[in-house]
């Protein structure tokens, strides 16, 4: 297998391996991911009014997602080692839900998408919302991360159909 067959993290024979991006051109790329936490009211209140026992649960998930951005080469085995420009993340609460939803944006000058920042970004971001309020709602259900959109590099722009 190889990259002929679209299996690009695969050598030719069967072994897992990184890709070789040095014969790219660097361009602008930009991703953007979100996904969802779904929590009893009562919980999604102390977190939005600032009560959660362990303190600010949306400032601490946002500052945990861009780090974990910026550190997604050390999570996933077969990732590039990338300098962010730009990591955002933004929480915001979805009575619907009801829950938060999580949104991030990953930017960088590369050779090599930032589709797994993003998501890396998001899911930690999630993760850190259910450390922090585990203690009130163990029965939160974080759902849905996926990649929003992609800009840049030779596949240039995708976006994923609404979510509905």
């Amino acid at each position: 297998m190889s990259e002929d067959s679209g299996l690009t993290h695969l050598a030719p024979d069967g072994s897992a391996r990184m890709v070789d991006v040095s014969g790219k051109t660097v361009t602008r790329r930009l991703a953007a991911a979100e996904g969802f936490i779904r929590m009893s009211e009562n919980t999604l209140d102390a977190i939005v009014e600032g009560t959660a026992p362990k303190g600010d649960v949306l400032a601490t998930a946002r500052i945990a997602g861009i780090q974990a951005g910026k550190r997604t080469g050390d999570l996933i085995p077969l990732c590039h080692m990338l300098p962010a420009t730009s990591i955002r993340v933004e929480i915001e609460p979805d009575r619907g839900l009801p829950g938060l939803r999580a949104y991030a944006e990953a930017s960088i000058a590369g050779t090599t998408g930032v589709e797994m920042e993003a998501l890396t970004a998001v899911g930690v971001a999630l993760l850190t919302v259910y450390d922090m309020a585990k203690g009130i709602d163990r029965g939160m259900v974080i759902e849905r991360i996926r990649l929003l959109r992609k800009e840049g590099g030779r596949s240039g722009t995708w976006a994923a159909a609404p979510d509905g």
